[in-house]
């Protein structure tokens, strides 16, 4: 076989500002990213769990020590990106999860409504029994 001269495969170069190339790759990775903030945040309620365990003096200082302005800049933070990973999820709840009725299937914003509905409902009830209201 006659060997092609001047013939190479293009290799498209990979650089770490691929995700800013279009707005879904950033939208994606933010989602991606969300889960340490959330899994931070459950790793703390697991701490909390502990310290309320062995005591009400361990409880108190675990309490103080979520009164300092960068606890409550992460909790701030946290709950950001929960509500941004929940919307994205509720947005995308159609796609994963169609829901036919005889030959046709609903449109995707019945599913997402009802979805963003019983958030907001359960957010109320919550707030109710936490005494919010």
């Amino acid at each position: 076989m006659a060997e092609q001269v001047g013939r190479r495969p293009h290799v498209r170069p990979i650089t770490s500002e691929w995700i800013f190339r279009h707005p879904r790759y950033l939208r994606y990775m933010v989602r991606e990213f969300s889960c340490l903030f959330i899994g931070a945040w459950t790793l703390m309620l697991v701490c909390a769990l502990g310290r309320l365990s062995e005591g009400p003096e361990a409880w108190g200082r675990f309490l103080e020590g979520l009164k300092s302005p960068w606890v409550v800049a992460f909790h701030v933070l946290a709950l950001a990106f929960a509500a941004y990973h929940s919307f994205t999820w509720f947005q995308l709840t159609p796609k994963a999860l169609p829901v036919q009725v005889g030959e046709k299937f609903l449109p995707d914003d019945v599913i997402a409504g009802a979805h963003f509905g019983a958030w907001a409902v359960l957010s109320l009830a919550i707030l109710f029994f936490a005494g919010a209201f």
